[in-house]
């Protein structure tokens, strides 16, 4: 019973809005937060493209597309969670409406079905926005000395520039 006691005092705390003391001020926490947002959105509209193509590429390479899109739209679901819950972590929400990506997102989507070639380039110009974007988040997370987000955005720039290589390799 103790314990139940204990937890209930912790839920109210939180309920009540503890503050946070991360050592991060509530100003650079939210600075950090409108960056990540920005990667979410591009991150999540590039997810949406390419496993739209997964499901609509045709062609002579109709096997090797499917594949790689698939493998490319799986890491990146993965990808999405672990940027929300950053945001989470922040002390902030985290946006997750179609409204919010496709105002925050620098990538446009197709309005039409391309050709599988328009498919590779399309995703290698969204991987590449993908990278702008950590980018100009990871300088802000590193202003403020924010590691765990320098972390987790090194890591998908790491991923999408390989993306971005492994496709671009495909059109040559």
């Amino acid at each position: 019973m103790a314990k139940a006691s204990k937890l209930d005092k912790t839920l109210k705390s939180v309920a009540k809005g503890l503050p946070i003391d991360i050592g991060l001020s509530e100003k650079e926490r939210a600075t950090v937060t409108a960056e990540l947002s920005k990667m979410l959105a591009d991150s999540y509209t590039l997810y949406l493209m390419t496993h739209n193509f997964h499901w609509n590429v045709t062609g002579p390479l109709f096997n090797t597309l499917h594949q790689m899109f698939m493998d490319q739209y799986t890491e990146s679901w993965q990808a999405l969670d672990s940027i929300a819950e950053r945001i989470r972590a922040l002390g902030n929400y985290a946006p997750g409406t179609y409204a919010e990506y496709a105002r925050l997102s620098s990538i446009a989507e197709p309005t039409s079905v391309p050709t599988a070639e328009e498919m590779i380039e399309m995703l290698v110009k969204g991987n590449e926005a993908v990278c702008r974007t950590a980018r100009a988040a990871l300088k802000k997370a590193d202003s403020v000395s924010d590691e765990p987000t320098v972390d987790l955005l090194t890591q998908r720039l790491d991923i999408h520039e390989k993306n971005a290589w492994m496709l671009r390799s495909l059109l040559q």
